[in-house]
């Protein structure tokens, strides 16, 4: 069972059929009870009538062997009175039951028209003084409304359903006398009986049309969906990430769903291929004072007088920094938080300068929150690009601007292209003019620089000085500013 409706297109048809099977019945169940309502009403309407018609013949003094009504066929009618004797019955009927009096033939006694008269008399002298809820009426009145009941009467052999009908007429000459008449219901079954055979071949045919026009449709729809789950297999299994999988030309949830899934492959295709570029750059960066450090010792341990020690130490220095950096920024990249102590950026660029010729502070005491060994990587990288291009003079500073805290490190060297603006913040990337490895680095600290600076919330833009040369500008919310949790 559970293989059975385990995918989206059999369940979207079974429920589909239930919700249109449960609103056909209820549908159904509401025709079938309005069209027997309906019908029964009828019913009633022309027993009452027929009772009716009955009740003022005797309001007439219409003798009970003269009444018309009693004649009519497939109508049963009786006529009793007060005390619930039959003083007169339709001639053709043999049996009935639902009228109270299940008598059809009247009494000897109450046959003849002068005992029907004295009876009357005799009633109407009983009950002159006769007083309780009964509705009060005058003499040759006929009561407003009628009550109904449903039995069943046998008319010439032949029983069927009546809805029976009673009026009450109060007589001159026998005092208050009650119609019972009925009306066959034998239409009403018929009208039901069709109605619910039709309903009892329509539905299933019906829910099979729902169910097998859901399935079509439902499969129709979700054909893309298998597409791009087989394409999905083939990357996995492939691992070539630059395929893609096919989108419908259509503007439903499929259709974005597809281009969601592009747009996810190709950020995830930049992203391997950043890394790769990254494993081959820094793989490029080591070998190189490896290889002379190596270089070094070797001809060291071959003619000890002509070791250089102070290249050594410095390939050495380069390693360890490069190191540094690249497992600062692999901390960076697998998510991690900076610690969320307040820190005063005026003093930590202040502590970043000095020391450092040609660098000159002007900062107002501002506050941010983040780490202050990350922070003071920044300042410091800022620092040491800004000296490695600079003329005579670098300036910082550090000032509140809204709701963020702002850090300028200026040069007045020849400043950065506006084409190379966000090309100097990727991994490796060295301008023409700082390739020396001996000055340019191996081309990470702009791109820690602003890893951190996104870290913790801020931005570091690339622009142009005042005096012409580059100005790197870091943007950071004030400690205590709501701007959410650090960006990832």
């Amino acid at each position: 069972m559970s293989r059975l409706f385990g995918s989206v297109r059999s369940r979207a048809t079974l429920g589909a059929t239930l919700v249109v099977a449960v609103a056909l019945v209820a549908a159904g169940a509401a025709v079938l009870l309005s069209l027997r309502a309906n019908l029964t009403g009828e019913a009633g309407t022309r027993a009452e009538r027929s009772a009716q018609a009955v009740a003022s013949e005797l309001a007439a003094r219409i003798p009970l062997d003269k009444l018309s009504g009693l004649d009519a066929e497939d109508v049963p009618v009786q006529i009793v009175d007060e005390d619930g004797v039959l003083l007169a019955a339709s001639e053709d009927l043999e049996r009935i039951s639902g009228t109270g009096t299940a008598e059809v033939t009247p009494a000897p006694t109450r046959s003849g028209a002068d005992d029907d008269r004295d009876r009357g008399d005799d009633d109407r002298d009983d009950d002159s003084g006769r007083s309780g809820d009964d509705e009060s009426l005058e003499p040759g009145e006929i009561a407003q409304g009628a009550s109904y009941t449903n039995g069943t009467a046998t008319i010439d052999g032949d029983t069927e359903d009546y809805r029976f009908a009673a009026v009450e007429v109060e007589t001159p000459d026998r005092g208050r006398l009650t119609v019972h008449a009925g009306s066959p219901l034998a239409a009403e079954h018929s009208a039901v009986g069709t109605a619910l055979t039709a309903m009892l071949i329509g539905f299933p045919l019906l829910l099979g049309v729902v169910a097998g026009v859901t399935w079509l449709v439902t499969g129709r729809a979700l054909r893309p969906v298998e597409g791009i789950r087989r394409e999905m297999a083939a990357i996995t299994a492939s691992e070539d990430l630059r395929r893609r999988v096919p989108e419908p030309a259509t503007h439903d949830e499929i259709a974005r769903l597809a281009r969601t899934t592009n747009a996810t492959l190709a950020a995830l295709e930049a992203s391997v291929e950043r890394q790769r570029s990254f494993v081959a750059d820094a793989s490029h960066e080591l070998r190189s004072p490896i290889a002379s450090l190596r270089t070094q010792l070797e001809v060291a341990a071959a003619h000890p007088e002509l070791l250089d020690l102070d290249g050594a130490v410095e390939d050495t220095v380069r390693l360890q920094n490069l190191a540094g950096d690249l497992l600062l920024l692999a901390r960076l990249d697998a998510g991690e938080r900076p610690v969320g102590t307040r820190v005063d950026l005026a003093a930590l660029a202040r502590e970043e300068a000095a020391g450092r010729e040609a660098v000159t502070v002007e900062a107002e005491p501002v506050e941010v929150s983040g780490s202050r060994g990350q922070l003071g990587r920044v300042l410091a990288n800022l620092l040491d690009n800004a000296e490695r291009h600079a003329r005579e003079r670098i300036t910082v500073t550090v000032r509140r601007e809204g709701g963020e805290a702002v850090v300028g490190v200026a040069d007045d060297g020849e400043g950065v292209a506006e084409a190379d603006r966000e090309r100097i913040f990727e991994r490796f990337v060295r301008l023409d003019a700082a390739r020396s490895r001996d000055d340019g680095g191996a081309g990470l600290g702009l791109a820690i620089a602003r890893d951190v600076a996104v870290r913790h919330g801020g931005t570091l833009t690339a622009g142009a000085a005042p005096a012409g040369g580059a100005l790197f500008e870091l943007r950071l919310p004030l400690a205590g500013a709501d701007r959410g949790v650090p960006r990832a």
